[in-house]
């Protein structure tokens, strides 16, 4: 018998013995009994093998039968709204729509892509495929919300690469557990979503207060793997060269072949005005010429945003020097005070002529003064010289192969981060229900896959089929928490 089954046959036995001890006898077993007996008899059929839904259903239903005295109707009755409730419920609908959105960026050949590109970019780090590899867990589980999803998946990708660059077998594996279980907490979770649903909690909320929490125990393992492969380059050795070497593209290497230059810019730069190699046209070197300043174009962007809110002109303030308060007349006057209408008219001798009404003063003419813009805060002004000084530094040290990891980040990084913050965004900041976004999410998915030339008939069969599974697996187990 191998050790494991030793280890499990042993913690069930102490589970049982630990009940049998704990139980007092028949006649004094109460509710709360029953519980702790229950509760205990589910951990071992879970640990015998048994599927967790049907163990929670099978033991809810036995457990209400004997609370309810052998009274079989009313325990089936229970079973049945119990059911129906499960049904009923709106929130579950997101579920299958973010594991279907999941699947298609799975089948999209996204995530190999992103970890490709992403051990390239971080191949000087300490521990770079280790890195990678978290990384990549938390962006697809952040995709997909499914913990057994991104295990395998990443198990496939991950695992050879690092036995092959020398890593130690534990620390391969506890970077691509510990990444897969981050799904459970950055949405969008499929747990958080049942868990909510069950419990009777906004997912919204759940949502927003489980996502910092997954960046820092993200930031956290990253860091972990980090000092361990500096202080023991043993168990995550550097890569090699061979395994940093970035292949070029046709146009840039051309451009490198013709100019010699490690500096990208310059050499585009050249190439746009001067001599080329073969058949390369000027429009493809003006092409990578604009992804080259992709950056500067984005930030120049973003600052100029923020440069026209900061020195937009203030509206002129309402004037309210004639208005009066509503109710400032009669504070403190009690009914004494209000004439009602029954006092005696007025005689003949108060033949007091009322003043006549004053004539209501000349309005004063508008003065149409321009709306002058407003200086902008030394604090922009700093940030803006600390974001050229860095996109100075960039482009400085942007060589071709920078620049061919840029576009390789750009293609599989890029896209799969906006569909993310769309469908968190949009959740988070109150634009839209999780079913909504999530019916946002499965469309991108579309799309994504539809960009990569990877969707086809097939792929949406067996995405569609996965999802089925998946979701018959999260609703039957749902069923069975009710229930029980």
């Amino acid at each position: 018998m191998k050790k494991e089954l030793y280890f499990g046959v042993a913690i069930m036995a102490m589970i049982l013995i630990g009940v049998a001890i704990a139980m007092p006898a028949p006649s004094e077993i109460t509710d709360g009994h029953l519980g702790l007996l229950m509760l205990s008899l589910v951990v071992v059929a879970i640990m015998l093998g048994f599927p967790t839904a049907f163990t929670l259903m099978g033991m809810g239903v036995i457990f209400t039968y004997f609370a309810y005295d052998g009274n079989i109707q009313q325990t089936l009755d229970l079973m049945v709204q119990s059911t129906y409730k499960v049904m009923t419920n709106d929130v579950l609908i997101s579920v299958p729509l973010f594991v279907f959105m999941g699947y298609l960026v799975e089948r999209a050949n996204l995530i190999e892509k992103l970890f490709k590109s992403l051990h390239l970019a971080m191949a000087r780090l300490p521990g770079a495929l280790g890195v990678a590899t978290l990384v990549t867990c938390a962006i697809f589980a952040t995709a997909t919300g499914i913990v057994g999803a991104v295990v395998t998946l990443m198990g496939l990708l991950a695992m050879p690469s690092m036995m092959k660059a020398g890593y130690d077998t534990k620390m391969a594996a506890g970077a691509i557990t510990a990444g897969g279980c981050l799904g459970i907490l950055i949405p969008p979770s499929v747990l958080l979503i049942v868990y909510g649903a069950t419990a009777g909690v906004s997912v919204v909320q759940l949502y927003a207060g489980a996502f910092f929490p997954g960046l820092m125990l993200t930031g956290m393992y990253i860091a972990y793997i980090m000092i361990r492969a500096k202080i023991n380059p043993k168990c995550a050795p550097p890569l090699s060269e061979e395994d940093r070497k970035v292949p070029l593209s046709p146009v840039l290497d051309s451009l490198k072949r013709t100019y010699g230059s490690s500096r990208a810019v310059s050499a585009l730069v050249n190439g746009l005005k001067g001599r080329r190699e073969g058949n390369l046209t000027g429009g493809q070197v003006a092409g990578q010429l604009f992804v080259a300043m992709l950056p500067a174009i984005f930030a120049a962007f973003i600052l100029g945003l923020v440069y026209s809110s900061l020195t937009a002109p203030k509206e002129a303030a309402f004037d309210t020097s004639g208005l009066v308060s509503f109710g400032s007349e009669y504070q403190g006057s009690s009914s004494s005070n209000y004439d009602f209408g029954f006092d005696e008219p007025a005689g003949a001798e108060t033949s007091e002529v009322a003043p006549a009404l004053e004539e209501p003063a000349a309005p004063a003419e508008a003065v149409a003064e321009e709306a002058e813009s407003q200086p902008a805060p030394m604090n922009f002004w700093i940030s803006l010289l600390i974001v050229a000084a860095v996109l100075v530094y960039y482009y400085v040290r942007l060589s071709f192969e920078r620049l061919e990891v840029f576009k390789m980040l750009l293609t599989s990084f890029f896209p799969l981060a906006i569909l993310i913050l769309a469908v968190l965004g949009s959740i988070v900041f109150g634009l839209a229900t999780p079913s909504e976004a999530a019916a946002v999410g499965a469309f991108g998915g579309l799309m994504l896959a539809a960009g990569y030339r990877q969707l086809s008939f097939p792929v949406l069969r067996e995405s569609a089929f996965l999802t089925s599974k998946t979701t018959a697996m999260v609703c039957w187990l749902f069923v069975g928490s009710s229930i029980f």
